[in-house]
C-alpha cells in the first residue's frame, strides 16, 4: 500500500535544518536514494534550491499555473495601452497589439521554448520603454503613460523570473497530451489548508516568523496525522491509542 500524502512547511528564514527535515520527509513516504523525483515549484530561489541538495539528479519544472498566471496579469494592463507604441494609428493590426505579442509568450512557453519567450518580452519592454517618445527621440507623452511604466515593470520582473528558471521551464504541451502533470493546483489547496484559516489578511493577526514557523509545524502535523504522536511523546499518558480487540478462534 503506497504511503499517504505528506505536507511539509517552514518559514526559512527560521528553520536551521530544511534540508534535513525534507529527507526524513522523502524516506518517510519510502523514497530511495536513487529515486529519480520531480520536484515543481513557482520559481523562487529558496524552494527550488532546497532539493537540489537532496536529489542533484532530480527533475526540477517550473509550475506551468504560476507562469500563465504572471502572464495573465500582463495581458490585463496591456487591455488598457491600445494602440501599440511603434503604430499608434487606428488600423494597427491584431499580430503588433502588445496582446497579441504577450498571447505568443504564452505560446513560447507553453512549448518549452524560454528563448523565443524572452525575445517577445524585449520586443514589449522595447515598446514601453519608448512610449512617451517619438522617432525623433522627443519626449511626447501620450495617453497611458503611467500604465505603460507600470507595465514595463512588470515585464522586467518577467523576463527575470524566465531567465532564472529557463532550465525548469519544459514542453508543457507534450507532457499535457501524455497525461503528464504541469501544475501543482493541489498544492495550492493544501496551501489554503495550511495557512489561511490563521494568516489570510482580513484576519488582521501579524505574525514573527518564529510564531508563523511554529504554526506551520502544528498545521503540518495535523494534517498529516501525526500531532497526536508528536504530543504523547511530551505526554506519554495522552490519550492512549486504542487497540482493536483480539478475536480468538476456536477449532476443535
Amino acid at each position: 500500500m503506497p504511503p499517504s500524502s505528506k505536507c511539509f512547511a517552514l518559514v526559512q528564514s527560521v528553520d536551521t535544518k530544511p534540508k534535513r527535515r525534507l529527507f526524513d520527509l522523502l524516506r518517510s513516504q519510502g523514497v530511495q536514494a536513487n529515486q529519480q523525483v520531480t520536484f515543481f515549484s513557482d520559481g523562487g530561489d529558496n524552494v527550488r534550491k532546497l532539493p537540489e541538495y537532496l536529489n542533484p539528479g532530480a527533475d526540477h519544472i517550473l509550475d506551468w499555473f504560476h507562469c500563465t498566471m504572471r502572464i495573465t496579469v500582463l495581458q490585463q494592463c496591456a487591455r488598457g495601452l491600445k494602440p501599440t507604441v511603434s503604430a499608434p494609428d487606428p488600423d494597427v493590426t491584431d499580430e503588433e497589439s502588445l496582446e497579441h505579442r504577450l498571447e505568443s509568450v504564452k505560446h513560447f512557453l507553453w512549448h518549452g521554448n524560454s528563448a523565443r519567450a524572452l525575445d517577445r518580452l524585449r520586443d514589449v519592454d522595447d515598446e514601453l520603454e519608448s512610449w512617451d517618445y517619438d522617432d525623433d527621440g522627443e519626449k511626447h507623452p501620450q495617453p497611458g503613460s503611467e500604465a505603460a511604466r507600470r507595465m514595463l515593470k512588470y515585464v522586467r520582473e518577467m523576463e527575470t523570473y524566465i531567465a532564472n528558471n529557463a532550465g525548469s521551464i519544459v514542453n508543457y504541451g507534450e507532457r499535457y497530451r501524455n497525461g503528464e502533470r504541469i501544475s501543482t493546483g493541489f498544492v495550492e489547496s493544501t496551501i489554503n489548508q495550511v495557512v489561511s484559516k490563521r494568516m489570510v489578511k482580513k484576519q488582521q493577526m501579524q505574525w514573527t516568523p518564529e510564531g508563523a514557523h511554529l504554526l506551520l509545524q502544528v498545521r503540518t502535523q495535523v494534517l498529516n496525522e501525526e500531532w497526536e504522536d508528536t504530543f504523547r511523546t511530551w505526554y506519554p499518558g495522552f490519550r492512549p491509542v486504542a487497540t482493536a480487540p483480539t478475536a480468538l478462534l476456536l477449532a476443535a
